[in-house]
């Protein structure tokens, strides 16, 4: 197709994209992942000043200020994409085209995987408190209303919920990487990005790497979480089912569909 890879062309895209990151050392994936981290980080952000800026949406017209959460969140995703970085969820699906086809060993995953995460999380706390929290951005109403309510939601629910959210999050951030790959223009990799992650903030799912960010700001302004609230009520299980939307209804479905035997 002219400006576009068909369905096949996008897993082959993705075989060569895992075989390249594996060959990556740990400090470049680590810098990397940094980044990545960030740019989710700046992302989430943005959301918060946005929707958090229209308080008197919540009482009336609560859709449309989620609508507002979703339609700017997905630059975070769209820098990690054109710019360039590592991202755990997106990762979680990329290298099993290869290894069903046993091109590519499961410890490039995983070591990917580790790598990946600890680079995330670096860079999400490093936004959350030197760029958000020492500079009072959203230390005031009503967006503090929104940091606060955002976590206070997340570590609110039981282990089964948020697992289950994390595979909602995880199914269509992966698929907007598929999207991102399909095009062959910067404008056509943003344009399919922006819908599927659109869906999963304006629903209301669970991003892992989001949450490393969304959560500590509150934490860092007061919020009556702690830690471990953070870390075993949603970071844990959120994690679990990123992996599954990602590993499974992505990377194993399309990787078995269009499987390369030569």
């Amino acid at each position: 197709m002219g400006g576009m890879y068909s369905p096949d062309e996008i897993v082959d895209v993705v075989r060569k994209t895992a075989l390249k990151k594996a060959k990556y050392g740990s400090k470049k994936t680590l810098i990397l992942s940094f980044l990545a981290g960030a740019y989710i980080a700046f992302g989430s952000l943005l959301a918060i000043i946005v929707a958090g800026g229209t308080p008197g949406l919540s009482e009336s017209y609560i859709g449309i200020q989620k609508l507002l959460l979703g339609a700017t969140f997905p630059v975070g995703l769209i820098m990690v994409v054109i710019a360039g970085a590592e991202l755990f969820t997106g990762n979680t699906a990329y290298f099993m085209p290869n290894i069903i086809d046993g091109k590519q060993p499961v410890s490039d995953m995983f070591r990917n995987w580790m790598w990946v995460y600890i680079g995330n999380f670096i860079g999400s706390l490093f936004v959350a408190y030197f760029i958000t929290y020492l500079t009072d951005v959203v230390a005031h109403k009503p967006w503090l209303d929104m940091v606060n309510s955002i976590a206070i939601g997340k570590t609110s629910n039981p282990f089964y919920k948020t697992f289950l959210k994390g595979i909602g999050a995880n199914w269509l951030v992966c698929l907007a990487m598929w999207l991102g790959m399909a095009s062959k223009s910067a404008s056509g990799k943003i344009l399919g990005i922006w819908w599927p992650v659109m869906a999963f903030v304006t629903i209301g799912f669970e991003h892992s790497i989001a949450n490393m960010y969304f959560i500590p700001l509150a934490i860092f302004h007061g919020a009556d979480i702690s830690w471990s609230d953070f870390i075993f009520h949603n970071l844990i299980p959120a994690t679990l089912g990123n992996i599954v939307g990602g590993l499974f209804f992505v990377g194993t479905l399309y990787g078995y569909l269009f499987r390369n035997k030569s």
